[in-house]
C-alpha cells in the first residue's frame, strides 16, 4: 500500500466560500486523500486538490469533456510520475447535491474527494466490472473516515 507520509497535498482554494461552508476543511482533504492513497498502490508523491466554483468547473467541463455544465469533481491525472493529478470541485453542485440527497456537505465532500483521487490512480466506473470495483473501495475508505455508504438505499 502507499505510504501516505511523504506525500504533498496542494490544496487551493480559490474560490472563497468554500472555507466558511466547510471549516476545516484543509484537515478534511488530507484526511480523505490520504485514506483514498492507503488503500492502493502509487508512486506518485503529490496531488493536487482545488475548490472551486460552478463556473470554473463549467469551463473546465467544457474544455474537456464537451459538456457545456457544471459538475461535481473533475479528475486530471498526471503522467509525470510525481504527480498523481489534480482534483477539482465545485461548490455549488456539491452544496445541491448534498441538500438534495439529504446528506451532511462534509461527508459528501470527503467522498467526493476520495472519488477524484480514486480515478487519479486509474479507477473508473464506465462499466459494471469497474463501478463494483471503485464504489467498494469508495465504501472502504468512506467506513474509515467515518461516512456511511453512499450506495446504501434506503
Amino acid at each position: 500500500m502507499t505510504d501516505t507520509n511523504n506525500f504533498q497535498i496542494d490544496i487551493a482554494v480559490p474560490e472563497e466560500r468554500w472555507e466558511s461552508a466547510l471549516p476545516g476543511l484543509h484537515d478534511l482533504t488530507k484526511e480523505a486523500v490520504n485514506t483514498a492513497l492507503s488503500l492502493t498502490k502509487n508512486e506518485a508523491t503529490e496531488i493536487s486538490i482545488v475548490f472551486a466554483n460552478n463556473t470554473f468547473i463549467q469551463g473546465l467541463n467544457n474544455r474537456y469533456r464537451n459538456k457545456d455544465k457544471p459538475t461535481n469533481v473533475l479528475s486530471f491525472p498526471q503522467d509525470d510520475g510525481e504527480s498523481l493529478g489534480d482534483v477539482v470541485l465545485a461548490l455549488e453542485t456539491i452544496e445541491q447535491e448534498s441538500t438534495e440527497q439529504k446528506k451532511a456537505l462534509e461527508d459528501h465532500v470527503k467522498h467526493l474527494i476520495v472519488h477524484g483521487t480514486l480515478h487519479l490512480l486509474g479507477l473508473d466506473h464506465e462499466n459494471d466490472v469497474e463501478a463494483a470495483e471503485m464504489e467498494a473501495l469508495e465504501i472502504r475508505a468512506l467506513k474509515a473516515l467515518g461516512v456511511k455508504n453512499p450506495y446504501e438505499i434506503i
